[in-house]
Protein backbone atom coordinates (compact mmCIF):
# COMPACT_ATOMS: atom_id res chain seq x y z
CA UNK A 1 0.00 0.00 0.00
CA UNK A 2 1.04 3.30 -1.10
CA UNK A 3 1.47 6.46 0.81
CA UNK A 4 -0.10 9.57 -0.45
CA UNK A 5 3.07 12.05 0.79
CA UNK A 6 5.45 9.60 -1.57
CA UNK A 7 3.20 11.68 -4.61
CA UNK A 8 3.77 15.41 -4.75
CA UNK A 9 1.20 15.65 -7.14
CA UNK A 10 -1.46 13.79 -5.39
CA UNK A 11 -0.90 15.20 -1.85
CA UNK A 12 0.56 18.96 -2.52
CA UNK A 13 1.65 21.49 0.68
CA UNK A 14 -0.67 22.63 2.68
CA UNK A 15 0.04 26.30 1.54
CA UNK A 16 -1.22 25.15 -1.83
CA UNK A 17 -3.30 22.40 -1.54
CA UNK A 18 -6.90 23.95 -1.05
CA UNK A 19 -6.46 26.76 -3.21
CA UNK A 20 -4.95 24.11 -5.80
CA UNK A 21 -8.56 22.09 -5.13
CA UNK A 22 -10.47 24.71 -5.29
CA UNK A 23 -9.49 26.06 -8.39
CA UNK A 24 -9.53 22.90 -10.24
CA UNK A 25 -12.61 21.75 -8.95
CA UNK A 26 -14.42 24.95 -9.97
CA UNK A 27 -12.53 24.69 -13.84
CA UNK A 28 -14.15 20.75 -13.69
CA UNK A 29 -17.59 21.13 -12.70
CA UNK A 30 -18.26 24.49 -15.33
CA UNK A 31 -16.48 22.62 -18.20
CA UNK A 32 -18.16 19.19 -17.19
CA UNK A 33 -21.98 20.81 -17.00
CA UNK A 34 -20.82 22.87 -20.40
CA UNK A 35 -20.24 20.36 -22.83
CA UNK A 36 -23.07 17.59 -21.56
CA UNK A 37 -25.84 20.60 -21.00
CA UNK A 38 -27.78 19.76 -24.10
CA UNK A 39 -28.47 16.17 -22.70
CA UNK A 40 -28.66 17.06 -19.76
CA UNK A 41 -31.79 19.07 -21.02
CA UNK A 42 -33.09 16.20 -22.68
CA UNK A 43 -32.67 13.87 -19.70
CA UNK A 44 -35.11 16.49 -17.73
CA UNK A 45 -37.58 16.45 -20.04
CA UNK A 46 -37.86 12.49 -20.58
CA UNK A 47 -38.02 12.46 -17.41
CA UNK A 48 -41.47 14.13 -17.14
CA UNK A 49 -44.21 12.16 -16.06
CA UNK A 50 -47.02 12.73 -18.83
CA UNK A 51 -44.80 14.58 -21.75
CA UNK A 52 -46.69 17.42 -24.20
CA UNK A 53 -46.90 15.08 -27.18
CA UNK A 54 -44.74 17.72 -29.01
CA UNK A 55 -42.25 16.72 -26.44
CA UNK A 56 -42.58 12.89 -26.40
CA UNK A 57 -39.27 11.40 -27.08
CA UNK A 58 -38.21 7.97 -28.28
CA UNK A 59 -34.46 8.37 -27.45
CA UNK A 60 -32.17 10.84 -26.89
CA UNK A 61 -30.97 11.76 -30.57
CA UNK A 62 -34.80 12.08 -31.31
CA UNK A 63 -35.04 13.94 -28.73
CA UNK A 64 -32.35 16.60 -29.62
CA UNK A 65 -33.46 16.22 -33.17
CA UNK A 66 -36.84 17.73 -32.41
CA UNK A 67 -35.73 20.06 -29.74
CA UNK A 68 -33.53 21.84 -32.57
CA UNK A 69 -36.14 21.46 -35.65
CA UNK A 70 -39.27 22.85 -33.72
CA UNK A 71 -37.77 25.36 -31.39
CA UNK A 72 -34.69 26.04 -32.22
CA UNK A 73 -30.86 25.07 -30.88
CA UNK A 74 -30.50 27.84 -28.53
CA UNK A 75 -33.41 26.11 -26.48
CA UNK A 76 -31.20 23.38 -25.47
CA UNK A 77 -29.29 25.70 -23.26
CA UNK A 78 -32.14 26.84 -21.85
CA UNK A 79 -30.84 27.92 -18.36
CA UNK A 80 -27.10 27.14 -19.05
CA UNK A 81 -26.93 30.92 -16.96
CA UNK A 82 -27.87 29.77 -13.65
CA UNK A 83 -25.70 26.11 -14.10
CA UNK A 84 -22.94 28.21 -14.61
CA UNK A 85 -23.61 30.24 -11.28
CA UNK A 86 -23.94 27.37 -9.26
CA UNK A 87 -21.10 24.54 -11.12
CA UNK A 88 -18.74 26.93 -10.42
CA UNK A 89 -18.42 27.35 -6.59
CA UNK A 90 -20.27 24.25 -5.77
CA UNK A 91 -17.22 22.47 -7.67
CA UNK A 92 -14.94 23.60 -5.42
CA UNK A 93 -16.09 23.21 -2.24
CA UNK A 94 -17.16 20.04 -3.34
CA UNK A 95 -13.41 18.84 -4.59
CA UNK A 96 -11.68 20.84 -1.88
CA UNK A 97 -13.73 18.81 0.82
CA UNK A 98 -13.48 15.69 -0.94
CA UNK A 99 -9.51 15.67 -0.89
CA UNK A 100 -9.05 16.83 2.75
CA UNK A 101 -11.52 14.44 4.38
CA UNK A 102 -9.68 11.77 2.24
CA UNK A 103 -6.47 12.68 3.71
CA UNK A 104 -7.35 12.83 7.14
CA UNK A 105 -9.50 9.68 7.02
CA UNK A 106 -7.00 7.26 5.22
CA UNK A 107 -4.56 8.99 7.31
CA UNK A 108 -2.68 9.41 3.56
CA UNK A 109 -2.93 6.11 2.58
CA UNK A 110 -4.19 4.51 -1.04
CA UNK A 111 -7.29 1.58 -1.27
CA UNK A 112 -9.16 2.96 1.89
CA UNK A 113 -12.74 2.92 -0.01
CA UNK A 114 -14.12 3.80 3.49
CA UNK A 115 -12.44 6.69 3.66
CA UNK A 116 -13.00 7.65 -0.04
CA UNK A 117 -16.75 7.05 0.86
CA UNK A 118 -17.38 9.06 3.65
CA UNK A 119 -15.35 11.91 2.26
CA UNK A 120 -17.89 11.66 -0.99
CA UNK A 121 -20.87 11.95 1.84
CA UNK A 122 -19.17 15.07 3.42
CA UNK A 123 -18.41 16.55 0.05
CA UNK A 124 -21.71 16.09 -0.84
CA UNK A 125 -23.19 18.31 1.92
CA UNK A 126 -21.46 21.14 0.78
CA UNK A 127 -21.76 20.68 -3.08
CA UNK A 128 -25.59 20.44 -2.86
CA UNK A 129 -26.54 23.27 -0.78
CA UNK A 130 -24.93 25.67 -2.99
CA UNK A 131 -25.94 23.80 -6.23
CA UNK A 132 -29.83 23.19 -5.57
CA UNK A 133 -31.51 26.55 -6.20
CA UNK A 134 -29.34 26.54 -9.88
CA UNK A 135 -30.78 23.14 -10.18
CA UNK A 136 -34.63 24.32 -9.69
CA UNK A 137 -34.13 27.34 -12.09
CA UNK A 138 -31.98 25.01 -14.84
CA UNK A 139 -34.72 22.53 -14.56
CA UNK A 140 -37.72 25.25 -14.77
CA UNK A 141 -35.78 26.56 -17.75
CA UNK A 142 -35.83 23.48 -19.61
CA UNK A 143 -38.92 21.58 -19.48
CA UNK A 144 -41.18 22.12 -22.74
CA UNK A 145 -43.58 25.37 -22.94
CA UNK A 146 -41.49 26.67 -19.97
CA UNK A 147 -42.80 30.53 -19.94
CA UNK A 148 -39.75 32.28 -18.32
CA UNK A 149 -37.45 34.40 -20.58
CA UNK A 150 -34.52 34.57 -18.59
CA UNK A 151 -32.68 32.98 -15.63
CA UNK A 152 -33.22 35.61 -13.51
CA UNK A 153 -37.26 36.09 -14.43
CA UNK A 154 -37.46 32.76 -13.20
CA UNK A 155 -35.41 33.13 -10.48
CA UNK A 156 -37.46 36.32 -9.41
CA UNK A 157 -40.96 34.64 -10.31
CA UNK A 158 -40.21 31.34 -7.64
CA UNK A 159 -39.05 33.92 -5.01
CA UNK A 160 -42.23 35.70 -5.31
CA UNK A 161 -44.73 32.81 -6.36
CA UNK A 162 -43.47 30.23 -4.12
CA UNK A 163 -40.62 31.60 -1.40
CA UNK A 164 -37.21 30.71 -0.69
CA UNK A 165 -38.23 27.33 0.70
CA UNK A 166 -38.87 26.50 -3.54
CA UNK A 167 -35.00 26.36 -3.91
CA UNK A 168 -34.58 23.33 -1.48
CA UNK A 169 -37.70 21.24 -1.61
CA UNK A 170 -36.04 18.81 -3.60
CA UNK A 171 -32.80 18.85 -1.39
CA UNK A 172 -33.72 16.45 1.49
CA UNK A 173 -34.35 13.94 -2.19
CA UNK A 174 -30.81 15.25 -3.42
CA UNK A 175 -28.74 14.46 -0.91
CA UNK A 176 -30.91 10.92 -0.44
CA UNK A 177 -29.67 10.76 -4.11
CA UNK A 178 -26.47 12.29 -4.56
CA UNK A 179 -25.01 10.78 -1.50
CA UNK A 180 -25.11 7.66 -2.25
CA UNK A 181 -24.24 8.53 -5.72
CA UNK A 182 -21.28 10.22 -5.01
CA UNK A 183 -20.16 7.28 -2.25
CA UNK A 184 -20.29 5.18 -5.54
CA UNK A 185 -18.43 7.22 -7.64
CA UNK A 186 -15.55 8.28 -5.82
CA UNK A 187 -15.55 4.19 -4.68
CA UNK A 188 -15.74 3.01 -8.15
CA UNK A 189 -12.90 5.86 -9.09
CA UNK A 190 -10.41 5.59 -6.67
CA UNK A 191 -10.46 1.63 -7.23
CA UNK A 192 -10.25 1.85 -10.99
CA UNK A 193 -7.36 4.26 -10.70
CA UNK A 194 -5.81 1.51 -7.99
CA UNK A 195 -6.04 -0.89 -11.04
CA UNK A 196 -5.06 1.27 -13.79
CA UNK A 197 -3.00 3.75 -11.73
CA UNK A 198 -1.72 2.72 -8.96
CA UNK A 199 1.25 4.76 -8.52
CA UNK A 200 -0.97 7.65 -8.96
CA UNK A 201 1.23 9.60 -11.50
CA UNK A 202 -0.65 12.39 -14.30
CA UNK A 203 -2.41 9.67 -16.90
CA UNK A 204 -5.44 11.09 -18.51
CA UNK A 205 -6.00 8.10 -19.87
CA UNK A 206 -7.05 5.97 -16.43
CA UNK A 207 -8.55 9.47 -15.66
CA UNK A 208 -10.73 8.86 -18.44
CA UNK A 209 -11.99 5.43 -18.24
CA UNK A 210 -12.03 5.75 -14.18
CA UNK A 211 -14.45 8.71 -14.49
CA UNK A 212 -16.48 7.70 -17.55
CA UNK A 213 -17.11 3.75 -14.97
CA UNK A 214 -17.98 5.40 -12.19
CA UNK A 215 -20.45 7.80 -13.36
CA UNK A 216 -21.85 5.21 -15.19
CA UNK A 217 -22.24 2.49 -12.06
CA UNK A 218 -23.38 5.69 -10.05
CA UNK A 219 -25.76 7.07 -12.17
CA UNK A 220 -27.86 3.61 -12.71
CA UNK A 221 -28.02 2.78 -9.26
CA UNK A 222 -29.41 6.06 -8.49
CA UNK A 223 -32.01 7.03 -11.36
CA UNK A 224 -35.07 6.45 -9.40
CA UNK A 225 -34.00 9.01 -6.90
CA UNK A 226 -33.38 10.97 -10.08
CA UNK A 227 -36.25 10.95 -11.48
CA UNK A 228 -38.29 11.86 -8.16
CA UNK A 229 -35.92 15.12 -7.57
CA UNK A 230 -36.62 16.24 -11.43
CA UNK A 231 -40.52 16.27 -10.25
CA UNK A 232 -39.81 18.30 -7.16
CA UNK A 233 -37.85 20.94 -9.03
CA UNK A 234 -40.18 21.28 -11.70
CA UNK A 235 -43.83 20.68 -10.10
CA UNK A 236 -44.75 19.42 -12.98
CA UNK A 237 -48.37 20.50 -13.42
CA UNK A 238 -50.17 17.52 -14.70
CA UNK A 239 -49.21 15.72 -11.23
CA UNK A 240 -50.87 18.36 -9.07
CA UNK A 241 -54.00 17.38 -9.78
CA UNK A 242 -54.90 17.34 -5.85
CA UNK A 243 -51.87 19.15 -3.97
CA UNK A 244 -50.95 22.53 -4.51
CA UNK A 245 -46.72 21.34 -3.82
CA UNK A 246 -45.58 18.27 -4.46
CA UNK A 247 -43.19 18.26 -1.59
CA UNK A 248 -41.30 15.74 -0.22
CA UNK A 249 -39.49 12.57 -1.15
CA UNK A 250 -42.63 10.28 0.00
CA UNK A 251 -44.64 12.49 -1.97
CA UNK A 252 -42.57 12.62 -5.15
CA UNK A 253 -42.32 8.30 -4.97
CA UNK A 254 -46.28 7.75 -4.81
CA UNK A 255 -46.55 10.27 -7.36
CA UNK A 256 -44.21 8.80 -10.07
CA UNK A 257 -45.98 5.73 -9.28
CA UNK A 258 -49.28 6.51 -9.43
CA UNK A 259 -48.86 8.21 -13.23
CA UNK A 260 -46.13 5.82 -14.79
CA UNK A 261 -45.70 2.88 -12.24
CA UNK A 262 -42.32 0.93 -11.72
CA UNK A 263 -41.22 1.80 -15.10
CA UNK A 264 -41.55 5.49 -14.34
CA UNK A 265 -38.75 5.00 -12.30
CA UNK A 266 -36.46 4.98 -15.24
CA UNK A 267 -37.66 7.09 -17.05
CA UNK A 268 -34.78 8.58 -19.09
CA UNK A 269 -32.02 6.10 -17.70
CA UNK A 270 -30.39 6.06 -21.33
CA UNK A 271 -30.30 9.97 -21.59
CA UNK A 272 -28.67 9.98 -17.67
CA UNK A 273 -25.66 7.39 -18.21
CA UNK A 274 -24.69 9.12 -21.29
CA UNK A 275 -24.97 12.29 -19.57
CA UNK A 276 -23.12 10.96 -17.01
CA UNK A 277 -20.18 8.96 -18.28
CA UNK A 278 -18.70 11.07 -20.44
CA UNK A 279 -19.60 14.24 -17.99
CA UNK A 280 -17.75 12.55 -15.30
CA UNK A 281 -15.25 11.72 -17.25
CA UNK A 282 -14.43 14.91 -18.41
CA UNK A 283 -14.92 16.56 -14.76
CA UNK A 284 -12.22 13.84 -13.31
CA UNK A 285 -9.87 14.30 -15.81
CA UNK A 286 -9.85 18.33 -16.08
CA UNK A 287 -9.62 18.61 -12.57
CA UNK A 288 -6.43 16.23 -12.35
CA UNK A 289 -5.30 18.39 -15.17
CA UNK A 290 -5.58 21.74 -13.51
CA UNK A 291 -4.19 19.94 -10.40
CA UNK A 292 -1.27 18.80 -12.30
CA UNK A 293 -0.60 22.12 -14.09
CA UNK A 294 -1.55 24.12 -11.12
CA UNK A 295 0.87 22.30 -8.93
CA UNK A 296 3.83 21.71 -11.46
CA UNK A 297 3.97 25.95 -11.74
CA UNK A 298 3.86 26.92 -8.27
CA UNK A 299 6.70 23.95 -7.82
CA UNK A 300 8.05 26.02 -10.38
CA UNK A 301 7.97 29.16 -8.99
CA UNK A 302 9.20 27.65 -5.45
CA UNK A 303 12.17 26.45 -6.98
CA UNK A 304 13.15 30.03 -8.13
CA UNK A 305 12.45 31.54 -5.35
CA UNK A 306 15.20 28.82 -3.64
CA UNK A 307 17.45 29.74 -6.08
CA UNK A 308 17.44 33.22 -6.06
CA UNK A 309 18.23 32.72 -2.22
CA UNK A 310 20.78 30.76 -3.05
CA UNK A 311 22.64 32.93 -5.54
CA UNK A 312 25.08 35.59 -4.56
CA UNK A 313 25.17 38.63 -5.00
CA UNK A 314 27.38 41.03 -7.11
CA UNK A 315 29.00 42.52 -3.73
CA UNK A 316 29.24 39.62 -1.75
CA UNK A 317 31.04 38.17 -4.71
CA UNK A 318 33.49 41.03 -5.12
CA UNK A 319 34.33 40.32 -1.22
CA UNK A 320 35.21 37.01 -1.58
CA UNK A 321 37.24 37.70 -4.76
CA UNK A 322 39.06 40.62 -2.63
CA UNK A 323 40.07 38.44 0.26
CA UNK A 324 41.18 35.97 -2.16
CA UNK A 325 43.66 38.71 -3.62
CA UNK A 326 44.91 39.44 0.23
CA UNK A 327 45.31 35.88 1.02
Amino acid sequence: MLEDDDNPYETLDEASSMGTHMLAGAAAGIMEHTVMYPVDCVKTRMQCLVPDPKADYRNVYDALNKIVRHEGIRNTVRGFSAMVTGAGPAHALYFACYEKIKHLASGGKQGNHLANGLAGCSATLLHDAVMNPADVVKQRMQVYGSPYQSTLLCFRDILRSEGPSAFYRSYATQLTMNVPFQSIQFMTYEFMQDILNSERNYDPKSHIVAGALAGAVAASVTMPLDVCKTLLNTQEHCARTQLTYISGMASAFRTVYQFCGIPGFFRGITARVIYQMPSTAISWSVYEFFKYIIHKNRQRQNSVSAEDRYVPSAVQLAAASARSVDR
